[in-house]
């Protein structure tokens, strides 16, 4: 499932195209992916302006100069797909198509259905039961160790899940949380109630630093993700320890007692770290 670098990075793509752009055709291809689409959906596109963007978490809020805000999950398999007048479409498995005024195609693939679009009122987005019970955004400056410290403290679940739950910090995802428990030095297996403190001082400028590397590099492309212009994110490329299962441990290469990155399944993920320098 794309993660926040990845929803980001399309979000950006979207906005750079269509914000200011008049909406002047949009079809429905079927009733429904992960839940119905809502109704009279594409007769209330038709006509609308653009005004904006807003990513919360793994949603794309695009906002319409009616008052209304489209809301978009991609699910496991969904991309946004931008193609400029001219190029064949639609693909295959696109659920929703717009047109733009000047000419720009933007088409919702989506071959398993496990995303969704939904609408709701931009001045209520933040009180939409996907997004009501969310937590705080991790790249703006309310995420300090303070506020992270509170959230974990008590909590006797691995570190690992707790970050991965979307009430705690908004947007993470099992590889981005591998990454940055590896840069902060804390092991996935930690109690979570362990962490605040020092350690979360080192967490949270570590989840800041790999997600705003893995936006600059357009995400990280696995399975289905493309960026709306077709082109692959390469963050997987700097992947420290996540995929890496054996492999030399980037803080500690060769050095005694490294045994390399091992993986291990929690709660039916796989988490990667070092032994070594996780604790």
């Amino acid at each position: 499932m794309p993660e926040l670098p990845e929803v980001e990075t399309v979000m950006r793509g979207l906005r750079a195209r269509l914000e200011g752009r008049t909406l002047r055709h949009a079809a429905i291809a079927r009733a429904d992916l992960r839940r119905a689409f809502p109704p009279g959906l594409a007769a209330r596109l038709r006509g609308a302006r653009v005004t904006g963007f807003r990513r919360r978490a793994k949603y794309i809020l695009m906002r319409l100069d009616g008052g209304d805000s489209v809301l978009i999950h991609l699910g496991m398999s969904g991309r946004l797909l931008l193609l400029p007048a001219g190029v064949a479409r639609p693909a295959p498995h696109e659920h929703l198509s717009l047109e733009t005024d000047d000419g720009w195609h933007v088409g919702l693939v989506d071959p398993r259905r496990f995303g969704l679009v939904d609408l709701v009122a931009t001045a209520q987005e933040d009180a939409h039961p996907l997004l009501a019970a969310l937590g705080p955004e991790p790249l703006e400056a309310g995420f300090t160790p303070a506020l992270l410290s509170a959230a974990l403290a008590g909590r006797r679940t691995p570190v690992k899940a707790a970050l991965l739950d979307q009430r705690i910090v908004a947007g993470l995802g099992n590889i981005y949380v591998c990454e940055a428990l590896h840069r902060a030095g804390i092991s996935p297996l930690r109690a979570a109630h362990t962490v605040p403190g020092a350690r979360a001082a080192r967490l949270v400028p570590a989840i800041r630093a790999v997600l705003t590397e893995a936006i600059a590099a357009g995400g990280s492309s696995l399975r289905d993700y493309v960026q709306p212009d077709g082109e692959l994110g390469y963050f997987q490329h700097a992947w420290r320890v996540y995929g890496r299962e054996g492999e030399g441990c980037a803080a500690c290469p060769g050095l005694p007692g490294c045994a390399g990155v091992r993986r291990v399944v929690q709660a039916a993920r796989s988490s990667f770290y070092c032994p070594r320098t996780q604790r």
